[in-house]
């Protein structure tokens, strides 16, 4: 770029630009960003949310990470990303804006075909469980929880039953599984010893009570064993 700023402190923005790029949308927070710009800062809270529960953690598995745009703000405050997703096309857009930087291991992998091997010690999905079918939630979440090692941690994420009256056509034609506050507490209590069910409302993350929240955040510690 020849183009220089007026203030120099300002140089930077265009070193990052020269040398890294300019960094791009995916194809899922493309849509996002051009229909509804707003929700963009409330999918970057819940991956913050994630991010500082789970920090320090060395390998964290991330089930249904869609483009995998969020990701980063994980990677920052963890060892090591592996983020999966059962559609090949949202791993192939996050497969190419990877960058150096910023490595993560990306595969195509059904959370319901079975576990992922190699012991995580943390692991989370957002705006997954939604998508199950209430008769294969338990095959689900126990082949999430038997990845991980036995002193694991997990979030899951995933809106209110109470929001669905105010979901996307496009949301609701996905949505097959929602579930109120309690409702999600017993399910994942089925899996984990220990079962915190945070209340969440745009970007804010509290704990409201259940029934007036649009999101659940589900902390669990403690893999039960199949």
């Amino acid at each position: 770029m020849n183009a220089r700023t007026r203030e120099a402190q300002y140089e930077d923005c265009l070193r990052v630009a020269e040398d890294a790029g300019i960094a791009r949308l995916g194809v899922m927070s493309n849509q996002v960003w051009h229909e509804d710009p707003k929700r963009l800062a409330f999918v970057l809270a819940r991956y913050k949310f994630v991010a500082k529960m789970l920090a320090g953690r060395n390998r964290v598995l991330e089930v249904g990470c869609a483009d995998a745009f969020a990701t980063r703000i994980v990677q920052a405050e963890v060892g090591h990303v592996t983020a999966v997703d059962l559609d090949p096309v949202f791993i192939a857009d996050a497969e190419g804006r990877r960058h150096a930087d910023w490595p993560m291991d990306l595969r195509v992998h059904d959370m319901l075909s079975g576990p992922l091997d190699g012991g995580y010690d943390a692991a989370y999905s957002l705006d997954v469980l939604e998508h199950i079918e209430a008769a294969a939630e338990d095959r689900f979440l126990a082949n999430f929880a038997a990845s991980l090692r036995p002193e694991g941690a997990a979030i899951i994420g995933m809106p209110s039953l109470a929001s669905q009256a105010y979901a996307s056509p496009q949301s609701l034609a996905g949505h097959v599984n929602c579930k109120d506050g309690p409702d999600l507490q017993a399910v994942l209590a089925r899996h984990f010893t220990h079962v915190f069910v945070f209340s969440m409302n745009d970007e804010v993350v509290h704990t409201g009570y259940w029934p007036m929240a649009h999101y659940y955040l589900g902390l669990c510690c403690g893999p039960k064993a199949p």
